[in-house]
């Protein structure tokens, strides 16, 4: 058991499944994650993934990849096989274990006939708006507590059980219009669960299916397909998210009088995270209206977002492993998210040097045309990444951050007067520097070299404080960076002015595009999706916009940056 598996094991859902077990209701246990393809995983997903197969797996179980295909409106193909690639990169598989509630049709079609043999199912003619109105709603009494009062027959409810068979056989072979008949469960039109209220089954829709064609017009609902779905695959735990707890008794309800394989539902809290949104619809009207550039632009919580920009299956799995299985919903920091991002890409990612807003730096005492070659770290935190050969000249590029004219306090880089250690080379001071001067722009910065100080040998009263990263301007790799900062500056997305849209929170800066950067040498032979660490700067991932000559490289997460903070509060 993996130690992820471990902290699950003492959730309560573990403690269900086992109780179960040891109480002879099931002799095996099978889930399944049940997504619906009318658009890409997000996070959110990834913790029911998370939950699914990692339960099954811990008692030895198998979990099944179904979708809940039953909205031809919004499904597509191509929705199909993002999320199995998506459930493949998060390292899962189902096997010979991929199923359609599609295929079940025909079978749900029969078990909503012996509902109406048995008197437990109707076929109504009231439309959508009259069946809200029949079937009421919770209301606040005068002490502000919610109740239910009860709804109202539709006065097609005792139809007799022929003349409902008759008309369903009718509705399938495409007699009525759409949205002139629907069949529902004769439940209780007074129970105080709103959805235990007669709820509607079937639907009339004469929409092509992705994967039917025109065989049906009439589709079932979510709530009776996928307890009956659930049950035909003999899932022993369909564990769901808590919204779901209020639809359980339906979900027994149907399991019950259908009579099939009792499939038992637990719910547990979803994810929620700061600064985002995790709902499948906002997500659409994000790519639809163009806020963002797809699918897996690398500001989406969408699991082909994160990949894109960076994060790696393990760094997630840590994250969803961190904050356990919950009862009761809860909001969790991304900053979380992303401290499991840097650890885990703290210890493979190998290291580089960067400069993303070039200045160059100029060595007045450097040989003139020699290059030299120095050695460098892979990754210090992993020996057997070994080394690599860089190259140093007289005209180097460093970070404009990393020289002031006049510097603030407890500013240990460069200004004159002052050393500083260029990483892996020597010590040098700045001896003046050139200005453009129509601007005022610092265009240049000058120094001297000591060539005793070569690769960190300092002698004692050579020692300095502030050590720099550089790029030698021979042999430099013309870069584009993009910074990708959240979509939405402030924690709850979706808290905003009356009458407004969680659109209005989204920020104006969440990318900025660097082009003129510049890197050392070997990253010409980094592939795309890999993931580096720029040293002092974060870690970043090849893009797949790469080509021959034009490398984009996409912040992933950046590091720790101490004078930040420090010159942020005015030193």
């Amino acid at each position: 058991m993996s130690e992820n598996e471990e902290k699950m094991a003492g959730d309560f859902i573990h403690e269900a499944v086992a109780q179960d077990l040891a109480d002879g209701k099931v002799k095996s246990v099978r889930t399944r994650f049940p997504p619906e393809p009318n658009g890409w995983l997000h996070i959110g997903h990834a913790k029911a993934i998370y939950v699914d197969f990692g339960i099954a797996k811990s008692f030895g179980g198998q979990c099944n990849l179904r979708f809940d295909d039953t909205n031809p409106e919004k499904e597509d193909m191509s929705y199909v096989e993002a999320i199995k690639r998506d459930v493949k990169w998060l390292g899962y598989d189902w096997e010979d274990r991929e199923f359609y509630a599609s295929d079940y049709y025909e079978r749900l079609y029969v078990l909503a006939r012996s509902l109406i043999r048995k008197g437990l199912a109707y076929i109504d003619d009231l439309n959508e708006e009259q069946i809200k109105e029949y079937r009421g709603t919770n209301v606040p009494d005068k002490n502000n507590i919610t109740y239910t009062p009860p709804g109202k027959n539709s006065p097609f409810r005792d139809r007799s059980i022929e003349e409902n068979l008759d008309l369903f056989t009718r509705m399938r072979s495409g007699e009525f219009a759409d949205g002139t008949k629907t069949l529902r469960a004769k439940i209780d039109m007074a129970h105080p669960n709103l959805n235990m209220r007669d709820p509607v089954m079937y639907r009339i829709r004469r929409e092509p299916h992705y994967r039917t064609g025109t065989a049906w017009c009439i589709y079932p609902m979510y709530d009776f397909q996928h307890p009956i779905s659930d049950a035909i695959e003999g899932v022993t735990h369909s564990l769901c998210s808590l919204e779901y707890e209020i639809h359980r008794p339906l979900y027994e309800w149907f399991i019950n009088n259908c009579e099939v394989f009792p499939s038992r539902q637990i719910e547990f809290a979803r994810l929620n995270i700061t600064n985002t949104v995790l709902s499948k619809r906002l997500l659409i009207q994000l790519v639809r209206e163009g806020r963002v550039t797809g699918w897996d632009d690398p500001r989406m919580p969408t699991i082909a977002g994160l990949r894109r920009r960076g994060y790696s299956p393990e760094a997630i799995h840590d994250f969803l492993g961190r904050i356990g299985i919950a009862k009761t919903d809860s909001l969790v920091d991304i900053q979380l998210l992303e401290h499991c991002v840097r650890e885990d890409l703290n210890k493979k990612a190998p290291r580089y040097m960067a400069v993303l807003r070039p200045l160059k730096l100029i060595i007045d005492n450097w040989p003139k045309g020699k290059v030299e070659t120095l050695g460098a770290v892979n990754n210090p935190e992993n020996p057997a990444a070994g080394s690599r050969d860089i190259l140093f000249g007289g005209t180097l590029y460093i970070e404009k951050d990393d020289f002031r004219e006049v510097p603030p306090p407890k500013y240990f880089r460069l200004f004159p007067g002052n050393q500083v250690r260029l990483r892996y080379g020597y010590i040098v001071t700045c001896t003046g520097f050139d200005k453009d001067p129509s601007t005022g722009e610092v265009m240049a910065v000058h120094c001297a070299y000591d060539p005793e100080t070569k690769g960190g040998d300092a002698p004692d009263n050579r020692k300095v404080k502030g050590t720099i990263h550089w790029v030698a301007a021979d042999g430099a790799v013309p870069i584009e960076a993009r910074l990708y900062n959240y979509l939405f500056p402030m924690d709850r997305p979706m808290e905003f002015a009356h009458g407004g849209s969680f659109l209005d929170n989204l920020s104006e800066n969440s990318l900025e595009v660097l082009n003129g950067a510049w890197g050392e040498t070997a990253l010409v032979s980094i592939e795309s999706g890999k993931v580096v660490q720029f040293e002092r700067l974060g870690y970043f991932c090849v893009d797949p916009d790469s080509a021959p000559g034009r490398l984009v490289f996409n912040r992933t997460v950046g590091l720790r940056d101490t004078w930040a903070k420090i010159e942020k509060k005015g030193g």
